[in-house]
């Protein structure tokens, strides 16, 4: 999933970035098939991510300029795996409580917007987005410090 989220970024289509990721582990896989030795698999399939994400989106658009697209660095692999780890435990929220939290913070509709449009009320709302934010924290923090959800 943190390839998937690193080729995201690159790509903005969930689709391709998702074929771009298996693209790359069928190749590592043949390479290693065919006795080829990778020292560093992180850095490796990381890169050829980085290059497949740059050939599809020349092919999309042959005018792209590199510097447009993000390099591979110890940050952007960093941030793809913390975005991981926190969608990874957004989809462990219980279903209800999954829908509430993401109608709030993924589509910006308010508390009332929330109650009308799955028939609940504004408190139930209020509780969901509390369960939701105090499982997260526990799910995401690392047992000794508070886990701060940069995008939210």
């Amino acid at each position: 999933m943190p390839l998937g989220m690193y080729a995201l970024r690159m790509v903005d289509d969930a689709d391709s970035a998702e074929d771009i990721v298996q693209e790359v582990f069928m190749k590592a896989w043949l390479a290693i098939e065919g006795g080829a030795e990778i020292s560093n698999f992180k850095a490796y399939v990381y890169r050829s991510v980085y290059n497949e994400c740059v050939r599809v989106l020349r092919h999309k658009d042959e005018t792209v300029e590199l510097s447009s697209i993000p390099d591979v660095s110890e940050e952007t692999v960093d941030t793809s795996e913390r975005d991981a780890r926190i969608w990874r435990a957004i989809e462990e929220l219980p279903e209800r409580c999954r829908e509430v939290f993401l109608l709030s913070k993924r589509d910006g509709l308010s508390n009332e917007e929330i109650a009308e449009e799955m028939n609940i009320s504004i408190k139930t709302v209020k509780n969901q987005m509390t369960k939701a934010f105090s499982r997260l924290r526990d799910a995401l923090s690392d047992g000794h410090k508070p886990f701060f959800l940069p995008f939210l």
